[in-house]
Formats: structure tokens, C-alpha cells, sequence
């Protein structure tokens, strides 16, 4: 996003009550971030060609998105001509000491 992005009118979205006042506009459209996330998906697929991914999420955040990507990753896996084995994992890191 540039700088001078003004960005979309949160009136074009449905946007929870609780941070209609806490909210002036969108950057990012959900749609768009689904979008790149399934190009990130295959972009990952073909990258790892044939090899056992291993997937490790870093909680505290990134359960969505982490989520998000596997459930691209499976849906390329089971629809596509190979089958790639996946292992997943979870860590919990501590920042700001």
C-alpha cells in the first residue's frame, strides 16, 4: 500500500458495531487478503514441488491467517495431480521482554 492510499469508505463494508467509532476506513478489503492467500498457497505448492511441508504457526495472532493458507494448501493438495505430505506445528513465542 503507498503511502498516499487513502484507502476504501468503511460504509462499503459490514463492519461490527463495536468499532464503527474506533474505525475512519479500509486499507486492505478482505477479499483482497483471501486472494493473495490463496496465490501465497500456490506459489508454497510449487515451490515445494514434491516435498513434506512442514507448517509451524506462531500463536498469539497467527492462528487466522496460519489457518487460512493451510486450508488453501489442502484444497490445492486434494485437487491437484500430486499429493504433498503436510506436518503442522504450533509454537508460542514470548516478544517484548
Amino acid at each position: 500500500i503507498r503511502d498516499e492510499e487513502s484507502g476504501y469508505n468503511k460504509n462499503l463494508f459490514c463492519i461490527p458495531m463495536h468499532y464503527e467509532e474506533d474505525l475512519e476506513r479500509v486499507f486492505i478489503p478482505h477479499g483482497l487478503i483471501l486472494d493473495r492467500t490463496e496465490r501465497l498457497a500456490r506459489d508454497i505448492m510449487q515451490d515445494m514441488g514434491s516435498h513434506h511441508i512442514v507448517a509451524l504457526c506462531v500463536l498469539k495472532g497467527g492462528y487466522k491467517f496460519f489457518a487460512d493458507l493451510l486450508d488453501q494448501i489442502k484444497a490445492l493438495n486434494q485437487n491437484g495431480d500430486k499429493s504433498v505430505p503436510i506436518t503442522v506445528d504450533f509454537v508460542r513465542i514470548k516478544s517484548y521482554c
